[in-house]
């Protein structure tokens, strides 16, 4: 069950990860598990050799990608080409084992989030470990979770008959877009050549100017990975998905967390990435009552790391947001142990030499691709899928691109293995209309199909759903009621508490569900969560929404009792009766905060 959990963890986090050209930075922790798999071979071992297919960057996109174009129906020879070292991916010391194949730059963050619920620090320090033993028994738990990932990818290779190989891969200067230099650890140059390539190389955190960035005290959202003790206080710039993941973990593994935000309104910031404004709130109010300290309003002006004494604190000159004084009731200033800087990602290009190919790159270094994930080169052989053409940075996109990407370049096998008799089944055409000649309700929203260009999806809000693995976790799919109203749609929302079923109330009675539809049909047009489990609970309100279901729909369904799911029921239920809804919401929070205060005992 546990290789299960952490291949799940693995595969619906956010972002591929990074592959060549990063910092040099590397998680040298040392792990006990036996002796693993060793799949990949010298670069030298296939010199001149050529194959159908070249994936450059083993994240969950590459692999995705590789297993795709080994195994039926295309049964290409596939090499994989991937750069851990270069990249500062999650190592074995002992072993050589690179434990992020297959994995996606927040792989181990999940397996730290997951290790704070498991294991209490404070138990630990209250039995007299130091603080050394207890992050080394943190450290050692995640190199094992993420073993489990790495085994099994590795076996996945090695059954496929994907050739893996370790290096940094780039185009050569004269040999168009089919021939690659592979350069190993000890700068030895092989060339090889492929019909068909594909760039599945991430992203790399923004990292911007005046920030002495060190790996030892000063921290972007993958250099963490080094981090090589518990710190006592943490101080995090950055009011997205992946600052709020990094407060809550370091929060839950007994650090004092400041989050300094440019925005005044947190709330806002988190509504700038999609985030509805109830779940934004949700989100705010939750990280204040678990004691992470707020600066709205700021940025760190400058940055005080002592010299030559690793545990005094660092300390960190704010100003407000643009520059200037501070109001004078804010802080000028905050000590902390650590630093992380979570204020973005940036495609993952330099060093593949990719003019050579004729591949061309936009202002932020994500490569160019069109409807079908094939960028610009010359031979028109090259392919781009994951973080490496940009936005929205997620693992779940990005896996779609590699699958999308493969099918595309090798069509003629999907086409050879229909039967004479098969049809395809019914799309959208560019008016709107399926084949059939329903009309599309939302427009050209309901054209999903295997669109998964950057374009495609970021036109599209159904496209995919979206999760923020904090602790609680938030998620949501489709609409939220402001992008119903600039539609012209007459939207509504039914909301229920977690406090209001028997599961949430007993055992996590702090979040909402929240589902927007269209009064005037009923029909549900997006779903927002934020609490336990939230990012498994989408995936039921994507398919609501997807299949056009009603709130009467959902009001008709029997529920499992005990279970989260029964808010579904609880939020249809707010939909047709607003004005008892808010009532019951009223006393269920009302009962909450005085539990959230402790003093619970007029209430039991």
């Amino acid at each position: 069950m546990a290789s299960i959990a952490v291949i799940a963890i693995a595969f619906l986090s956010h972002i591929s990860h990074a592959f060549q050209l990063q910092s040099p930075t590397k998680l040298h922790h040392r792990c006990t598990t036996s002796s693993p798999l060793h799949a990949a071979i010298p670069p030298e071992e296939v010199s001149d050799k050529t194959f159908d297919l070249c994936v450059i960057g083993a994240g969950p996109v590459g692999v995705g990608a590789a297993l795709l174009a080994a195994r039926n129906p295309h049964n290409k020879n596939v090499i994989l080409i991937d750069a851990p070292r270069a990249s500062g991916a999650l190592m074995n010391e002992d072993t050589g084992e690179d434990l992020s194949i297959g994995g996606p730059t927040g792989l181990f963050s999940k397996a730290l989030r997951d290790t704070g619920k498991r294991i209490s620090v404070s138990s630990l320090k209250g039995m007299g470990l130091r603080d050394d033993s207890v992050w080394n028994e943190i450290v050692t738990s995640c190199v094992e979770l993420a073993s489990f990932n790495a085994r099994d990818t590795v076996r996945q290779l090695e059954y496929a008959g994907v050739t893996y190989v370790q290096g940094t891969a780039a185009f050569a200067d004269s040999g168009g877009s089919s021939s690659l230099f592979v350069t190993d650890t000890d700068n030895f140059i092989t060339t090889l050549s492929a019909d068909k390539i594909l760039i599945a190389t991430g992203s790399t955190p923004f990292r911007p100017g005046g920030i002495p960035f060190d790996g030892k005290r000063v921290f972007d959202s993958d250099s963490i990975n080094t981090l090589s003790y518990l710190p006592k206080s943490v101080a995090i710039t950055g009011s997205g998905i992946i600052a709020i993941e990094f407060a809550k973990i370091f929060k839950n593994l007994g650090s004092e967390v400041t989050l300094i935000i440019r925005d005044k309104i947190p709330r806002n910031a988190l509504m700038k990435i999609g985030l509805d404004k109830d779940i934004s709130a949700t989100l705010v109010a939750d990280l204040a009552r678990s004691g992470i300290k707020i600066e709205r309003g700021a940025q760190v002006k400058k940055f005080h790391i002592p010299r030559g004494n690793g545990k005094a604190p660092i300390t960190l000159d704010l100003e407000a947001k643009g520059g200037g004084d501070r109001p004078t009731n804010a802080a000028s200033s905050i000590k902390c142990d650590i630093y992380i800087a979570a204020v973005g990602r940036k495609p993952n290009t330099a060093g593949l030499n990719l003019s050579a190919a004729g591949v061309n790159t936009d202002s932020y270094g994500g490569i160019e691709v069109n409807s079908e994930l094939k960028t610009t080169s010359i031979g028109g052989n090259v392919y781009a899928a994951g973080d490496v053409v940009g936005r929205p940075f997620l693992a779940s996109t990005g896996l779609a691109q590699g699958v999308a990407a493969i099918k595309g370049m090798f069509s003629e096998d999907s086409k050879e293995e229909k039967t004479d008799g098969e049809e395809d089944g019914d799309f959208a055409t560019e008016d709107g209309e399926t084949e059939d000649g329903a009309s599309c309700k939302v427009g050209e929203l309901c054209m999903t199909g295997e669109k998964f260009d950057p374009k495609s999806l970021a036109s599209n809000p159904f496209a995919f759903p979206v999760g923020v693995w904090s602790s609680p976790e938030a998620a949501y799919y489709g609409l939220s009621t402001q992008q119903c109203e600039e539609m012209g749609i007459n939207a509504g929302e039914g909301v229920a508490l977690y406090a209001e079923c028997l599961r949430g109330l007993v055992f996590s009675p702090n979040g909402l569900l929240k589902l927007v539809f269209d009064k005037d049909s009923g029909r549900i047009m997006g779903v927002h969560i934020c609490g336990d489990d939230a990012c498994e609970l989408i995936h039921y309100g994507m398919e609501l929404v997807k299949a056009e279901r009603t709130i009467e729909d959902v009001l008709s369904n029997l529920y499992s009792a005990v279970t989260f799911h029964e808010m579904y029921r609880i939020a249809a239920m707010a939909a047709v009766d607003e004005a008892g809804a808010r009532k019951r919401r009223a006393a269920a929070g009302r009962a909450l905060t005085v539990r959230n205060r402790g003093d619970n005992k007029d209430q039991w």
